[in-house]
């Protein structure tokens, strides 16, 4: 009974620590999406911030083509906001949607092996912006280093995923009676 007991300590207190760190893992990915989510409603403002810290930096002198973008960008924005403010509520719609599915990872928060799916499920979403990136970004006229930048969302966003992915087959199996 003792060596029973002595043995399942050792096996439960690992379990408690990969359930914290696929947690933390976790909430990185969800303030992650959320962060993502928030800044796709005031774009105009950020952009002509960043367009003004590009010009403090003297940007122009040494990457003149991202200031260029910068500003196209800010015209663009500019311009159809107030010819066409109807317009930016597609980006609401898009910040929406990161909130919501920021809020979907709560399952795996509380029970990550029950809800194992939807960690899967954003490692589907991450695999799908880069063939998005890389379609839709030359059709609506980006330039391919901010394809990049767009793609890096679905790279940087996998990681911690495929981490709490092992995470939760590890815990799964230390938890399945006679499997550990």
């Amino acid at each position: 009974m003792t060596t029973t007991t002595v043995a399942a300590v050792p096996g439960q207190a690992v379990a408690v620590r990969l359930r914290r760190r696929v947690r933390g893992w976790l909430v990185v990915f969800v303030v992650g999406l959320a962060v993502s989510g928030l800044t796709a409603f005031p774009l105009e403002t950020e952009v002509r911030a960043g367009l003004d810290v590009l010009h403090a930096w003297g940007a122009e002198q040494w990457a003149p083509g991202l200031v260029e973008w910068f500003t196209r960008v800010e015209q663009g924005l500019t311009v159809t906001n107030d010819a066409y403010p109807f317009i930016a509520y597609g980006t609401d719609w898009l910040a929406f949607a990161h909130l919501v599915i920021a809020v979907a990872f709560w399952g795996p928060l509380r029970d990550p092996v029950r809800n194992v799916w939807v960690v899967d499920f954003g490692l589907i979403a991450c695999a799908g912006v880069i063939p998005l990136a890389l379609i839709c970004g030359p059709v609506r006229g980006i330039p391919f280093g901010w394809t990049l930048i767009d793609m890096s969302f679905g790279v940087f966003g996998a990681i911690p995923l495929l981490l709490v992915r092992r995470m939760i087959q590890r815990l799964e199996a230390l938890e399945s009676p006679g499997l550990s």
